[in-house]
């Protein structure tokens, strides 16, 4: 969270104010010097004034506007009709024409290129006729100059916006490797956690294995020979007692070797196959939710090793959570299935689905789907994978699978 609010440098809008300052004082000191000189070569007070003052005026109610709105569309209105007024100054006196480099300027940012291009065209109209409606006659100077003038100022604002563009790119790319990175993180954590958790779970099933082969084998057999040998009519009275202690014991012994042995295995599997952990999973989504459940399990299925078994257990837990969660469902069916060399495990639900296109991309902008990659990167890490089929208002399809004979 601190490295995006980081990311978000307040360099551009104080640049942005800066322009926007820098070519307000311009155009005001063009407008004065523009007035001046109009009155001292002849031209009317009050008409020059009066023109003065609505540019002045209209264009500081543009500047307004546009701290409100960013609407192209008005800002195209706004400067045709400061153009307009702009016209008007020139029909006062010619030496309103310096008025045109602000003009180029704003085409630039307020308009796209298509308009901007024309509109810049017809102010050079003007700037050149200008000299012909006062003077009769013109110059190269009063031709050459405002064209120079008016590509290099309307280069200038198309330049900075171009600037302006990139930036906001830059950042934007930052900000999307920033949570690429993030998520990365969760992620590892999240596979180091669940790595962490199915190694403890095979190690502890595999010690549970040894015990009860071994151990609880030999007490099995120790308790049957003491039976068997107090069960004769020959063997005397106190040895008869002896082994009766001795199978009583043995009994004990087996009884908590067998405790141990059940304690060590997997909660959620103790005591069943995958397919019945599964079974009591749905009736406790049934009974909390009314969700109406099937469970359909293909008698064929191989058993997994623990960590397959584990990964598909948390694949369905995690599904079964978004369907509670966020699916709307009616009906959800579970399936376990026997692909040959695979074990594959369906969920299907009636729900409203959601958009696959922004899960599989890039990360969506409402933060969704990490539960998702988790799971993916679980069975990912077993060989297997999970396939996702999903639309908006078609419920979900997920389909988890495993190699038979895996590393799990």
């Amino acid at each position: 969270m601190t490295s995006r609010r980081a990311s978000r440098s307040p360099a551009e809008p104080g640049l942005v104010h800066a322009i926007r300052v820098g070519q307000a004082v311009i155009t005001v000191v063009l407008v004065v010097i523009g007035a001046a000189r109009a009155i001292g070569a002849g031209a009317t007070v009050g008409w020059t004034v009066a023109v003065a003052v609505g540019f002045l005026g209209w264009y500081g109610i543009g500047l307004a506007l546009a701290r409100r709105s960013r609407d192209r569309r008005r800002g195209a209105i706004w400067l045709g009709l400061l153009a307009a007024v702009w016209i008007g100054a020139v029909v006062v006196s010619a030496e309103f024409v310096w008025l045109a480099f602000p003009l180029w300027l704003l085409a630039g940012f307020v308009m796209p290129l298509r308009w901007a291009v024309p509109f810049a065209v017809a102010v050079f109209a003007v700037v050149a006729g200008a000299p012909v409606l006062h003077h009769g006659t013109t110059s190269y100077a009063n031709v050459i100059g405002p064209l120079v003038g008016g590509i290099f100022a309307l280069g200038i604002s198309r330049g900075y916006l171009e600037l302006v563009r990139d930036g906001r790119e830059r950042r934007r790319l930052i900000n999307s490797l920033v949570s690429t990175q993030e998520e990365m993180a969760q992620l590892q954590d999240e596979l180091a956690r669940t790595q962490r958790e199915s190694g403890a779970g095979v190690e502890r099933t595999r010690l549970s294995r040894d015990i009860h082969d071994t151990i609880a084998q030999s007490l099995s057999s120790i308790g049957m020979l003491a039976r068997s040998a107090g069960d004769r009519e020959d063997v005397p009275e106190e040895s008869r007692r002896a082994l009766g202690q001795i199978q009583q014991m043995a009994a004990e012994g087996l009884a908590d070797t067998r405790r141990i042995v059940n304690a060590m295995m997997p909660a959620e599997l103790e005591g069943s196959a995958l397919g019945e952990a599964l079974r009591r999973m749905l009736t406790r989504l049934q009974d909390d939710t009314g969700l109406r459940t099937d469970l359909r399990v293909d008698p064929t299925v191989p058993a997994l090793g623990v960590g397959g078994e584990v990964a598909l257990l948390r694949t369905a837990q995690s599904a079964l959570a978004n369907v509670r969660t966020h699916a709307r469902a009616e009906r959800v069916v579970v399936s376990l299935v026997d692909g040959g060399d695979v074990v594959r495990l369906d969920i299907v639900d009636d729900g409203i689905g959601f958009d696959l296109a922004g899960w599989d991309g890039e990360r969506p902008s409402d933060g969704s789907g990490y539960g998702l990659r988790a799971m993916r990167a679980r069975l990912r890490d077993l060989g297997g994978n999970l396939d996702i089929e999903t639309a908006p208002g078609d419920g979900t399809a997920l389909s988890a699978w495993l190699p038979i004979g895996g590393e799990q």
